[in-house]
């Protein structure tokens, strides 16, 4: 057998590159390698590269360590060619067919595609698999998917293919062939602990369908948002005396009881509108900012469960629309007579705590929105006011707004200036107004 010694030498990488540098030997001086294996990992300050053996052979020496800066064109080792055949080829890998390619590696860590671009994950035997030009034609011409290479057992450096291994796969008839992909789960993904704990005895009261819906829906937010909860307080005292002065007049003239809730919907929609990006949901990776403002209110059923009414275009309706629309829907949600329509499509969400007595909350999203808003008990305090004439103790009836947000769409400033625009117009509110 002829064998004859060959210089591998730096490749051209780029019209504009000069030289390169050597990251890693992949086969050791001494060690055989085949047609398309990679020799040695280049870098330059464009891109990085695999360098594939021009033919068969033998690495004789390394004429550089690892880091070393080398021009293009100068020999970086040496090795011995195995076979005639292969010295036709050319004596540099600069005029070797194979030439210098960058090399489909696959790993565990980013799942392959195959070679009709497949989206699966698949559990591979082979964790670090290299696929060289070599493998990459042999691969197309039989038809082999990435993830039915990514199966077969590689015998060079690290476990990479050879043109042996897939000869050997061929000749074996092909056993992965029809292989069906499983999932990989991801080992850096949090696991729940399986604690054995006591959850002592007593008596055993099973969750009804709506309390198990509720309780997936709570996990799947937090699981699924990352919640970040901003406080402000409110001086609610105009808006207090106002609605004292006219919820009988406001009840005698159209018919409506006037609670706190229709103030805060109404108040609520207008800040949504001035912050239009709180009105949003996610979708992959595209943010849908809704074309409606539908507020939800969150409202305790005669079982104990919550549910969330919704008032559609709360935007686009006066006090009075907003005061018919939740005395309505609260009025079926006591009697669980609410319909399918009711309870969908609400875009913000909001939770008065305070009705329990809470003097602040930090509610849980309400998927698929983005942010949710928790009203805390109105309570007489002791206030310093800044007046004209000088500093005063008054009594004011203040309440403390929490709103959770989803951290992935709505940054601190975000959230922060809309609960702000909230409390201010609270604070604001037009005491002058008729009824």
């Amino acid at each position: 057998m002829n064998k004859k010694m060959t210089d591998l030498l730096m490749p051209k990488m780029g019209e504009s590159i000069t030289e390169g540098t050597i990251l890693n030997w992949l086969v050791a001086e001494g060690e055989s390698f085949d047609e398309g294996d990679i020799l040695v990992e280049v870098a330059t300050d464009k891109v990085d590269n695999e360098v594939p053996a021009p033919s068969a052979g033998v690495m004789s020496e390394h004429l550089f360590e690892p880091n070393s800066v080398v021009g293009v064109g100068v020999a970086i080792a040496r090795y011995e060619e195995s076979g005639t055949e292969s010295s036709k080829k050319g004596n540099t890998l600069a005029e070797s067919k194979v030439g210098l390619k960058q090399v489909k590696r696959l790993s565990s860590k980013k799942q392959p595609q195959s070679l009709t671009e497949s989206k699966q994950a698949f559990a591979m035997p082979n964790k670090n698999v290299f696929i060289s030009p070599l493998v990459d034609a042999m691969a197309r011409e039989h038809h082999i998917s990435y993830e039915e290479l990514a199966r077969i057992s590689g015998t060079g450096n690290n476990g990479r293919l050879r043109k042996s291994d897939i000869t050997h796969y061929l000749e074996e008839g092909r056993p992965f062939q029809f292989a069906q992909p499983v999932a990989v789960p991801d080992p850096d993904a949090y696991k729940i602990p399986k604690l054995n704990l006591d959850k002592g005895t007593g008596k055993i009261v099973e969750m009804d369908r709506m309390r198990q819906m509720i309780a997936d829906h709570m996990v799947y937010s937090k699981h699924t948002s990352p919640h970040v909860t901003a406080y402000v307080e409110a001086d609610l005292t105009e808006m207090v005396q106002w609605r004292n002065a006219n919820k009988v007049a406001f009840q005698e003239k159209h018919g409506e009881r006037l609670t706190f809730t229709p103030l805060f919907v109404e108040a609520v929609a207008k800040a949504v509108k001035d912050f239009p990006m709180i009105n949003v949901s996610v979708d992959g990776k595209n943010i849908i900012v809704k074309e409606h403002i539908n507020i939800g209110m969150a409202t305790a059923l005669p079982s104990g469960n919550l549910i969330v009414p919704v008032v559609k275009n709360a935007d686009q309706k006066n006090l009075v629309e907003i005061a018919a629309e939740v005395n309505r829907l609260s009025a079926l949600a006591r009697e669980n007579k609410l319909g399918g329509d009711d309870i969908k499509g609400s875009t913000f969400t909001i939770s008065n705590v305070g009705t329990f007595g809470s003097v602040m909350g930090t509610p849980i999203i309400n998927q698929p929105e983005a942010a949710i808003l928790a009203t805390g008990i109105i309570k007489k305090r002791a206030e310093v006011m800044e007046r004209p004439e000088g500093d005063t103790i008054e009594i004011r009836q203040m309440m403390y707004l929490s709103l959770s947000f989803d951290h992935r769409i709505v940054d601190g400033y975000l959230g922060g200036s809309f609960l702000r625009r909230i409390a201010d117009y609270f604070e604001q509110f037009d005491t002058t107004r008729s009824i």
